[in-house]
């Protein structure tokens, strides 16, 4: 891997569109607000009514579904590589998940911030821990790995 960027990076939604494939409705990062490349990024995803999830999970009580909080956060990891030179262009695939745990509920209104660490890059794979929280109280948990391609 090449010397750390030391500078901290944010990106909108235009530019986080420019970094990963994804798009409405499986867009779930509308911004990241910080990221030094090879370390870390933090973002969020405002979470709304509108959802389309929301319609079947659950109409009387919405709830986001654990997997698209997971999906959110590996969202999320994508520009902690791909901004390096050396991964410039590439695509980044949600490759794994271990150790994921749901702490509480998140629900229409809220906004999920998401912390998401490199804890370890060997060639195109990459660890990461992600931690999503809403109001500062973490909600889930997981260790993610990544395939850039």
């Amino acid at each position: 891997m090449s010397e750390i960027i030391e500078e901290k990076l944010s990106f909108d939604i235009q530019q986080i569109m420019e970094i990963i494939p994804h798009r409405y409705p499986f867009l779930l990062v509308d911004k990241i607000t910080e990221c030094i490349p090879g370390k870390y990024s933090k973002g969020y995803k405002n979470v709304t009514m509108n959802e389309g999830f929301f319609q079947g999970h659950f109409p009387d009580n919405p709830i986001m579904p654990g997997v698209l909080q997971i999906e959110a956060m590996a969202q999320c990891s994508a520009p902690i590589l791909t901004v390096l030179p050396e991964y410039k262009g590439k695509l980044t695939l949600f490759a794994g998940v271990d150790n994921a745990r749901f702490k509480n509920i998140v629900r229409p209104g809220d906004r999920l911030d998401m912390f998401i660490e490199l804890t370890k890059a060997k060639g195109p794979i990459g660890k990461c821990h992600g931690i999503g929280s809403v109001d500062g109280k973490t909600v889930v948990e997981a260790d993610l790995t990544v395939c850039l391609k």
